[in-house]
């Protein structure tokens, strides 16, 4: 082979190699990556108040095997009307663009549909109350002494945000302390829920945040 010939080989061997590479960078970029989703869509998870396991499944969206006390991710679908099916019973719903929304099922309740005010901020940590209990409550430090979140009605929702910190909260009913709550950590750019379901003789507040990915 002459020098000219080896070096013609070479160069071809060489972009074919680099071809190759990019081929797979493309593809391990693919695997890396999360698809986004689409401009317009409409974001809905599933939180379990109940005792047993539950799925739900909203158009091509599918909640699977959320355990008791627990939520699914977010997951995208396109903005519209659909009947959300939770466990046994369905849900009539309207997903607006661009909206992010809980559907929550509790025992021996109806399923209900709770909208989530996206949160955008890389500073703060976003501290929610969903209220869902027969009573109003107030989130205040545990030893009743600084309130963090003001009264939220029954069915009402009540927002703060606040410094990334770990804290010791509880629930009043005014001047009555009705619950201690786990003590939680907020970091930056994070929002975490407080889902409060039961009635006033028996409240069960639980925090909700996005499940760790595997």
């Amino acid at each position: 082979m002459t020098r000219l010939n080896r070096k013609h080989h070479l160069a071809l061997g060489l972009s074919l190699l680099l071809g190759f590479a990019g081929s797979q960078a493309q593809a391990g970029d693919g695997a890396l990556y999360e698809a986004v989703a689409p401009k317009g869509s409409t974001f809905v998870r599933l939180y379990n108040a109940g005792n047993q396991e539950v799925s739900a499944s909203v158009g091509s969206v599918s909640l699977e095997d959320v355990s008791p006390l627990a939520s699914s991710a977010f997951e995208y679908l396109p903005a519209g009307q659909y009947s959300a099916r939770i466990g046994s019973q369905s849900l009539p719903v309207n997903l607006a663009a661009e909206h992010y929304y809980t559907l929550v099922t509790q025992a021996g309740g109806a399923p209900l549909l709770v909208e989530e005010p996206a949160f955008k901020s890389k500073q703060k940590a976003m501290l929610r109350v969903q209220n869902l209990s027969d009573k109003p409550l107030t989130l205040k430090t545990a030893d009743g002494k600084t309130e963090v979140v003001k009264s939220v009605e029954p069915k009402g929702r009540g927002d703060r945000e606040i410094n990334p910190v770990k804290a010791n909260l509880a629930l009043f009913d005014g001047e009555r302390k009705v619950a201690d709550l786990k003590p939680i950590s907020l970091a930056r750019g994070e929002i975490v829920c407080l889902y409060v379901t039961g009635s006033a003789n028996q409240i069960n507040p639980v925090w909700v945040k996005p499940p760790v990915k595997e």
